[in-house]
Parts: C-alpha cells; structure tokens; sequence
C-alpha cells in the first residue's frame, strides 16, 4: 500500500507508531486493571494511542511551505497540550474522602503514558519501550516495598456497627483488638434512626486484612451489637466487605 501521510510518513511507520503506542499504553492499564483502578486497560491503550495520533499530526500534517523550508513550525506546539490537557483527565480519577486522597497512582499513570504515546508518535520507539519498562516497574516492583516500608492510607479499614443503647461497646471494642496487630485511628459515635440504637463508625489501621477480620468476628458477637459493616478502604473501590443482620437474635442477648 503506498499511502502515506503528506509524503513524509509511509503508511507502514503510521501503523507501526500507533499499534506501538496502543500495545505499550495496554501494558501499563493492564497493571491499572488489575488492581481494580477507575482507568484501566482501555483508557490508557486509548490515551497512548491517540497521544501518538496527535504527535503525528502536529509533526507531519502541517508541512512547511516549499518556498520557506526555515519557517518557524514548530512541531512540538500540538504535544505540548497533551501535557497540560491529560491533567484533566487524571483529575477525573483522584477522590479525595476525609483527609485522604485516592486515585494519584493511577492519574500519575495516565500522565505519563501519554508521554508514551507521544515517543511512539515521534518514531521514538526504544525511548517508548524503556520507558514503558520504567513505569511497569515503578508500579509493580515498587509496590512491594512501599506496603513493607511505609505507611499508607490503603491500610484502613472502616467498621461501622449498631448496637443496643446502653451496651458497653467501647468495652467490647477494647476486647476485641486487645493482642492483636490492629489499630484504632478514629472512633465516632452518632444517633442512629432507631432511638433505641446508636451507630459507631471506627476507622482500622492494619497491615493484613485477615487482622481485621478477626476483630469484624469478635466484633460480631459482642453483646447488643445488630448490625455490622466492614469496608476495606484500597484505592478507588471497596476491596472487600461484610454485613452481618442479628436482630432476630436480639432477644436472646
């Protein structure tokens, strides 16, 4: 086939820089989708490739007038708004809940993968692959060591549970954690729309879900407490939960 993008780019480069782009950009958004994160396999192919598209077309579809081969285009004007512009679409994923903020990884990822595109675009192809590389590895073999070494808010597990008034929940709550590698971060007391209730909302900190759990099972079988809730607060989607009905025990209690 002998088509070709304004004599400049044969249409065998065209294919080659845009399936490149969408091939690397897939890479990174299967890492995305496999931990369940808002953008994932298809938006990032889709911001890689079309990132390519528009690098393409700010290098080869505006070619110089023949008569002023020094004029000043300037390719890199169009890619310079898919810096700035991408920005837009990564703030779509960031939540920010509380006091903490969820969604960076992933917009940091979005970002970047442009930058992919736009190497890929430019015929940059061994800048695109290492860099590629580089980011898989920022995502995959980092994450290891930043559980192990530092705190993060993906630690946080939110319970929330209504009991009797006049239980002794702090007591089961207490009783409950005691010998066990959980923490208590924050502890909230509201009315609940039963009078006869009261709702607690506690906020968990702890390096393995299973601790949790076992305290959720403790939790469960404390005295007065109908109902309860466990939510694995992880990056952008609840990882796990649990909701317990005991009020046709309540009168055994």
């Amino acid at each position: 086939m002998d088509f070709d993008l304004g004599g400049l780019l044969p249409f065998q480069d065209l294919v080659i820089r845009l399936g490149l782009a969408t091939v690397l950009g897939a890479a990174i958004g299967a890492e995305r989708e496999r931990l369940e994160r808002a953008a994932g396999l298809r938006t990032h192919a889709l911001v890689s490739v079309a990132s390519a598209l528009i690098m393409v077309v700010s290098t080869y579809g505006f070619p110089l007038p023949p008569n002023d081969p020094d004029g000043a285009l300037d390719p890199s004007r169009i890619a310079a708004q898919v810096v700035s512009g991408i920005g837009f679409l990564g703030a779509g994923v960031i939540i920010f809940r509380g006091n903490t903020v969820k969604g960076l990884t992933t917009a940091a990822s979005i970002w970047s993968v442009a930058g992919v595109g736009l190497a890929a675009g430019g015929g940059l192809y061994i800048p695109a692959a290492v860099g590629t590389a580089f980011m898989l590895l920022i995502l995959t073999g980092l994450l290891p060591i930043e559980r192990r070494w530092f705190a993060r808010d993906d630690r946080q597990h939110l319970v929330v549970l209504r009991a009797r008034r006049g239980t002794d929940v702090l007591g089961a709550i207490q009783e409950a954690m005691q010998g066990t590698g959980v923490h208590l971060r924050s502890l909230q007391i509201h009315p609940a729309r039963d009078p006869e209730e009261e709702a607690v909302e506690l906020v968990l900190r702890a390096a393995e879900p299973r601790e949790v759990l076992a305290v959720v099972g403790a939790l469960r079988q404390a005295d007065g407490v109908r109902r309860l809730s466990y939510q694995h607060q992880g990056g952008n989607t609840l990882a796990q939960e649990r909701a317990f009905d005991d009020d046709d025990d309540d009168d055994d209690r």
